[in-house]
Protein backbone atom coordinates (compact mmCIF):
# COMPACT_ATOMS: atom_id res chain seq x y z
CA UNK A 1 0.00 0.00 0.00
CA UNK A 2 1.48 3.62 -1.26
CA UNK A 3 1.35 5.97 2.01
CA UNK A 4 2.28 9.59 2.14
CA UNK A 5 5.52 9.83 3.52
CA UNK A 6 6.62 13.14 5.57
CA UNK A 7 10.09 14.20 5.53
CA UNK A 8 11.28 15.72 8.55
CA UNK A 9 13.25 18.47 6.67
CA UNK A 10 9.43 20.01 5.62
CA UNK A 11 7.69 20.23 8.73
CA UNK A 12 7.65 23.73 9.51
CA UNK A 13 9.48 25.13 12.50
CA UNK A 14 6.59 26.43 14.57
CA UNK A 15 4.88 22.74 14.45
CA UNK A 16 5.51 21.48 17.82
CA UNK A 17 7.73 18.35 17.24
CA UNK A 18 6.21 16.48 20.14
CA UNK A 19 3.47 14.44 19.74
CA UNK A 20 1.93 12.63 22.82
CA UNK A 21 0.82 9.13 22.81
CA UNK A 22 -1.96 8.25 24.96
CA UNK A 23 -1.38 5.41 26.94
CA UNK A 24 -0.65 3.60 29.90
CA UNK A 25 1.72 0.99 29.11
CA UNK A 26 4.13 2.08 26.33
CA UNK A 27 5.58 -1.18 25.75
CA UNK A 28 6.09 -2.97 22.25
CA UNK A 29 3.76 -1.18 20.35
CA UNK A 30 4.74 2.23 22.38
CA UNK A 31 8.48 1.53 20.82
CA UNK A 32 7.88 1.05 17.64
CA UNK A 33 5.34 4.03 17.78
CA UNK A 34 8.62 6.11 19.30
CA UNK A 35 10.79 4.87 16.44
CA UNK A 36 8.69 5.75 13.52
CA UNK A 37 7.93 8.95 15.05
CA UNK A 38 11.50 9.47 15.62
CA UNK A 39 12.01 8.45 12.00
CA UNK A 40 10.21 11.67 10.65
CA UNK A 41 11.88 13.96 13.47
CA UNK A 42 9.30 13.97 16.13
CA UNK A 43 9.34 13.23 19.50
CA UNK A 44 6.77 10.19 21.13
CA UNK A 45 5.68 11.61 24.67
CA UNK A 46 3.73 8.69 26.65
CA UNK A 47 1.51 10.47 28.58
CA UNK A 48 -1.76 8.76 30.38
CA UNK A 49 -5.19 10.20 29.67
CA UNK A 50 -5.86 9.65 33.75
CA UNK A 51 -2.91 12.67 34.36
CA UNK A 52 -5.05 15.01 31.74
CA UNK A 53 -7.38 17.34 33.07
CA UNK A 54 -9.79 20.07 31.83
CA UNK A 55 -8.46 23.85 33.39
CA UNK A 56 -11.31 25.99 32.40
CA UNK A 57 -9.97 29.24 33.12
CA UNK A 58 -9.35 32.63 31.28
CA UNK A 59 -6.38 32.58 29.36
CA UNK A 60 -6.10 28.90 29.44
CA UNK A 61 -6.80 26.58 26.59
CA UNK A 62 -9.15 24.39 28.80
CA UNK A 63 -7.05 21.04 28.57
CA UNK A 64 -4.48 20.43 30.10
CA UNK A 65 -1.73 17.74 29.10
CA UNK A 66 1.43 16.96 31.45
CA UNK A 67 4.62 17.93 29.87
CA UNK A 68 2.51 20.33 27.05
CA UNK A 69 2.13 23.12 29.85
CA UNK A 70 3.79 25.71 26.79
CA UNK A 71 0.95 24.76 24.35
CA UNK A 72 -0.70 22.24 22.91
CA UNK A 73 0.28 19.82 20.53
CA UNK A 74 -0.85 19.76 16.79
CA UNK A 75 -1.51 16.50 17.32
CA UNK A 76 -2.13 13.54 19.80
CA UNK A 77 -2.19 9.87 19.22
CA UNK A 78 -4.28 7.30 21.04
CA UNK A 79 -2.65 4.19 22.33
CA UNK A 80 -5.09 3.38 24.94
CA UNK A 81 -8.06 5.12 27.17
CA UNK A 82 -7.67 3.49 30.63
CA UNK A 83 -10.84 1.70 32.35
CA UNK A 84 -12.51 3.61 35.62
CA UNK A 85 -15.46 4.33 36.89
CA UNK A 86 -18.16 5.50 34.12
CA UNK A 87 -17.50 8.92 35.29
CA UNK A 88 -13.76 8.78 35.04
CA UNK A 89 -14.44 7.51 31.43
CA UNK A 90 -16.04 9.89 30.22
CA UNK A 91 -14.29 12.97 31.26
CA UNK A 92 -10.72 10.67 29.27
CA UNK A 93 -12.81 10.68 26.46
CA UNK A 94 -14.05 14.80 26.96
CA UNK A 95 -10.20 15.33 27.00
CA UNK A 96 -10.15 13.21 23.59
CA UNK A 97 -13.10 15.39 22.51
CA UNK A 98 -12.20 19.05 23.93
CA UNK A 99 -8.60 18.62 22.26
CA UNK A 100 -10.24 18.40 18.97
CA UNK A 101 -12.50 21.01 19.37
CA UNK A 102 -9.59 23.44 20.16
CA UNK A 103 -8.30 21.90 17.00
CA UNK A 104 -5.41 18.84 17.35
CA UNK A 105 -5.56 16.32 14.94
CA UNK A 106 -6.64 13.18 17.27
CA UNK A 107 -5.53 9.71 16.06
CA UNK A 108 -8.70 8.01 16.57
CA UNK A 109 -10.81 10.75 17.79
CA UNK A 110 -13.16 10.11 21.01
CA UNK A 111 -16.19 9.89 18.63
CA UNK A 112 -14.25 6.94 17.14
CA UNK A 113 -12.77 5.46 20.26
CA UNK A 114 -16.82 5.94 21.57
CA UNK A 115 -17.97 3.80 18.52
CA UNK A 116 -15.94 1.28 19.29
CA UNK A 117 -14.91 0.61 22.75
CA UNK A 118 -18.99 0.12 23.31
CA UNK A 119 -19.81 -3.34 21.56
CA UNK A 120 -23.52 -2.91 21.63
CA UNK A 121 -22.91 0.25 19.36
CA UNK A 122 -20.34 -1.69 17.03
CA UNK A 123 -22.97 -4.11 16.69
CA UNK A 124 -25.59 -1.48 16.38
CA UNK A 125 -23.47 0.25 13.70
CA UNK A 126 -22.85 -2.65 11.62
CA UNK A 127 -26.13 -3.97 11.31
CA UNK A 128 -27.70 -0.65 10.32
CA UNK A 129 -24.88 -0.34 7.89
CA UNK A 130 -25.83 -3.74 6.10
CA UNK A 131 -22.73 -5.41 7.37
CA UNK A 132 -22.94 -9.10 8.02
CA UNK A 133 -22.61 -9.12 11.54
CA UNK A 134 -23.46 -12.66 14.08
CA UNK A 135 -27.34 -11.90 15.59
CA UNK A 136 -26.94 -9.69 18.45
CA UNK A 137 -29.12 -9.46 21.57
CA UNK A 138 -28.31 -6.43 24.55
CA UNK A 139 -30.44 -6.06 27.29
CA UNK A 140 -30.19 -5.37 30.88
CA UNK A 141 -33.15 -8.23 31.67
CA UNK A 142 -32.36 -11.58 33.21
CA UNK A 143 -36.11 -12.79 31.97
CA UNK A 144 -35.00 -11.69 28.62
CA UNK A 145 -31.70 -12.90 27.93
CA UNK A 146 -32.98 -16.00 30.02
CA UNK A 147 -35.92 -16.17 26.91
CA UNK A 148 -33.17 -15.65 24.02
CA UNK A 149 -30.73 -18.27 25.76
CA UNK A 150 -33.23 -20.88 25.94
CA UNK A 151 -34.95 -19.92 22.81
CA UNK A 152 -31.64 -19.91 20.77
CA UNK A 153 -29.92 -22.94 22.60
CA UNK A 154 -33.06 -25.13 22.89
CA UNK A 155 -32.78 -24.89 18.69
CA UNK A 156 -29.08 -25.69 18.50
CA UNK A 157 -27.52 -22.79 17.79
CA UNK A 158 -24.71 -21.95 20.65
CA UNK A 159 -24.22 -18.37 21.60
CA UNK A 160 -21.46 -16.45 23.31
CA UNK A 161 -21.51 -13.56 26.13
CA UNK A 162 -18.99 -11.04 26.30
CA UNK A 163 -18.42 -8.08 28.04
CA UNK A 164 -19.29 -4.52 26.68
CA UNK A 165 -16.35 -3.27 27.22
CA UNK A 166 -13.33 -5.69 26.89
CA UNK A 167 -10.77 -6.92 24.30
CA UNK A 168 -8.07 -9.73 23.33
CA UNK A 169 -10.57 -12.46 24.35
CA UNK A 170 -11.11 -11.86 28.07
CA UNK A 171 -13.96 -12.89 29.80
CA UNK A 172 -15.82 -14.28 26.34
CA UNK A 173 -17.57 -17.57 27.53
CA UNK A 174 -19.58 -20.11 25.78
CA UNK A 175 -23.36 -20.64 26.37
CA UNK A 176 -24.49 -23.92 25.02
CA UNK A 177 -28.09 -26.24 25.85
CA UNK A 178 -26.13 -27.26 28.71
CA UNK A 179 -24.40 -24.50 30.08
CA UNK A 180 -25.76 -23.47 33.58
CA UNK A 181 -27.44 -19.89 32.70
CA UNK A 182 -24.88 -17.12 33.76
CA UNK A 183 -24.68 -14.53 35.61
CA UNK A 184 -24.46 -11.07 33.74
CA UNK A 185 -21.22 -10.77 33.40
CA UNK A 186 -20.63 -10.34 37.42
CA UNK A 187 -16.68 -9.58 36.71
CA UNK A 188 -17.21 -6.70 34.19
CA UNK A 189 -20.63 -5.11 34.03
CA UNK A 190 -23.10 -5.72 36.37
CA UNK A 191 -26.68 -6.47 35.09
CA UNK A 192 -26.06 -6.37 31.13
CA UNK A 193 -26.13 -9.25 28.91
CA UNK A 194 -24.67 -9.25 25.48
CA UNK A 195 -25.41 -12.23 23.66
CA UNK A 196 -24.24 -12.98 19.85
CA UNK A 197 -24.43 -16.33 18.06
CA UNK A 198 -21.26 -18.50 18.01
CA UNK A 199 -19.97 -18.99 14.56
CA UNK A 200 -18.20 -21.92 14.01
CA UNK A 201 -15.36 -22.03 11.87
CA UNK A 202 -14.64 -25.26 11.94
CA UNK A 203 -14.71 -27.56 14.79
CA UNK A 204 -10.35 -28.14 15.97
CA UNK A 205 -9.61 -25.64 12.70
CA UNK A 206 -10.73 -22.71 14.41
CA UNK A 207 -9.97 -19.50 12.88
CA UNK A 208 -10.72 -15.92 11.49
CA UNK A 209 -9.13 -13.02 10.52
CA UNK A 210 -7.89 -9.95 11.17
CA UNK A 211 -7.68 -7.04 8.96
CA UNK A 212 -5.94 -3.63 9.66
CA UNK A 213 -7.21 -0.65 8.11
CA UNK A 214 -5.70 2.88 8.13
CA UNK A 215 -7.30 5.42 5.95
CA UNK A 216 -9.89 3.69 4.19
CA UNK A 217 -7.18 1.15 2.68
CA UNK A 218 -5.97 -2.56 4.06
CA UNK A 219 -2.39 -1.94 5.53
CA UNK A 220 -2.31 -5.78 6.13
CA UNK A 221 -3.88 -9.15 7.01
CA UNK A 222 -3.81 -12.62 8.66
CA UNK A 223 -5.64 -15.63 9.93
CA UNK A 224 -5.41 -16.36 13.34
CA UNK A 225 -5.56 -19.84 14.17
CA UNK A 226 -6.69 -20.88 17.73
CA UNK A 227 -6.32 -23.78 19.98
CA UNK A 228 -9.78 -23.53 20.79
CA UNK A 229 -12.96 -21.51 19.55
CA UNK A 230 -11.05 -17.91 20.95
CA UNK A 231 -8.42 -17.03 18.43
CA UNK A 232 -7.29 -14.12 19.77
CA UNK A 233 -3.13 -13.76 19.31
CA UNK A 234 -3.44 -12.76 23.46
CA UNK A 235 -5.20 -16.14 24.03
CA UNK A 236 -1.90 -17.82 22.16
CA UNK A 237 -3.55 -17.71 18.30
CA UNK A 238 -0.59 -18.00 15.79
CA UNK A 239 -0.62 -15.45 12.89
CA UNK A 240 -0.92 -16.34 9.04
CA UNK A 241 -0.17 -14.26 6.17
CA UNK A 242 -3.38 -13.16 4.26
CA UNK A 243 -3.45 -11.39 1.13
CA UNK A 244 -4.64 -7.80 1.63
CA UNK A 245 -7.82 -7.91 -0.54
CA UNK A 246 -10.63 -10.18 -1.80
CA UNK A 247 -13.98 -10.94 0.12
CA UNK A 248 -12.17 -10.41 3.77
CA UNK A 249 -10.96 -7.25 3.01
CA UNK A 250 -13.53 -6.23 1.38
CA UNK A 251 -15.89 -6.97 4.20
CA UNK A 252 -13.80 -5.27 6.95
CA UNK A 253 -13.27 -2.17 4.29
CA UNK A 254 -17.35 -1.77 4.99
CA UNK A 255 -17.22 -2.21 8.85
CA UNK A 256 -14.65 0.51 9.12
CA UNK A 257 -16.59 3.11 7.14
CA UNK A 258 -19.87 2.02 8.71
CA UNK A 259 -17.90 3.02 12.09
CA UNK A 260 -16.07 6.33 10.53
CA UNK A 261 -12.88 5.88 12.03
CA UNK A 262 -9.22 6.86 10.71
CA UNK A 263 -7.37 3.01 11.57
CA UNK A 264 -8.89 0.01 13.03
CA UNK A 265 -8.50 -3.86 13.12
CA UNK A 266 -11.57 -5.38 12.24
CA UNK A 267 -12.33 -9.32 12.93
CA UNK A 268 -13.76 -11.09 10.67
CA UNK A 269 -14.86 -14.98 10.65
CA UNK A 270 -16.23 -17.14 8.16
CA UNK A 271 -18.41 -20.05 9.11
CA UNK A 272 -19.02 -23.65 7.49
CA UNK A 273 -21.44 -22.53 4.99
CA UNK A 274 -18.85 -20.10 3.20
CA UNK A 275 -20.36 -16.85 4.91
CA UNK A 276 -18.82 -14.23 6.29
CA UNK A 277 -19.39 -11.92 9.69
CA UNK A 278 -17.77 -9.07 10.94
CA UNK A 279 -16.82 -9.60 15.13
CA UNK A 280 -15.78 -6.65 16.39
CA UNK A 281 -14.14 -3.20 14.85
CA UNK A 282 -11.09 -2.05 17.45
CA UNK A 283 -10.41 1.57 17.61
CA UNK A 284 -7.19 0.46 19.47
CA UNK A 285 -5.85 -2.44 18.28
CA UNK A 286 -2.43 -4.47 18.81
CA UNK A 287 -0.35 -5.21 15.57
CA UNK A 288 2.39 -7.51 17.05
CA UNK A 289 1.01 -10.59 15.70
CA UNK A 290 0.32 -8.80 12.42
CA UNK A 291 3.92 -7.23 12.36
CA UNK A 292 5.43 -10.67 12.58
CA UNK A 293 3.38 -11.47 8.90
CA UNK A 294 3.60 -8.38 6.80
CA UNK A 295 7.35 -6.86 5.39
CA UNK A 296 6.33 -3.71 6.11
CA UNK A 297 6.53 -1.25 9.36
CA UNK A 298 2.96 -1.27 10.34
CA UNK A 299 3.93 1.70 13.11
CA UNK A 300 5.74 3.84 10.28
CA UNK A 301 2.52 3.91 8.15
CA UNK A 302 0.29 4.62 11.00
CA UNK A 303 2.22 7.42 11.96
CA UNK A 304 2.98 8.87 8.31
CA UNK A 305 -1.00 8.75 7.96
CA UNK A 306 -1.32 10.37 11.56
CA UNK A 307 1.19 13.14 9.98
CA UNK A 308 -0.35 13.45 6.94
CA UNK A 309 -3.73 14.75 8.15
CA UNK A 310 -1.64 16.94 10.63
CA UNK A 311 -0.05 18.62 7.66
CA UNK A 312 -3.46 18.61 5.96
CA UNK A 313 -5.24 20.41 8.79
CA UNK A 314 -2.36 23.07 9.11
CA UNK A 315 -2.51 23.59 5.23
CA UNK A 316 -6.33 24.38 5.55
CA UNK A 317 -5.75 26.30 8.46
CA UNK A 318 -3.18 28.48 6.77
CA UNK A 319 -5.84 28.95 3.72
CA UNK A 320 -8.62 29.83 6.34
CA UNK A 321 -6.15 32.37 7.72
Amino acid sequence: MQRCSINPSVIPPKLNRRIPVFTDDPGWHGKRLKEAFAARGREAVFVSLKDCHLELMQGRPGVHIPGFEDGLPDGAFVRGVPGGTLQQVIVRLDVLHALKMLGVVVYNDGRAVERTVDKAMTSFLLHHHHVPTPPTWVCESREHAHSVILRETMAGRSLVIKPLFGSQGQGVRLLTRESPFPVPMEEHVDGLYYLQHYVDSGEGAWHDHRVFIIDGQVAGAMVRHGSSWVNNVAQGGRCEFLAPDGDVAELALAAARAVDIDYCGVDVIRDRQDRLYVLEVNSIPAWKGLQGVVDHDVAQTLVDDFLSKISDAQSILAIAS
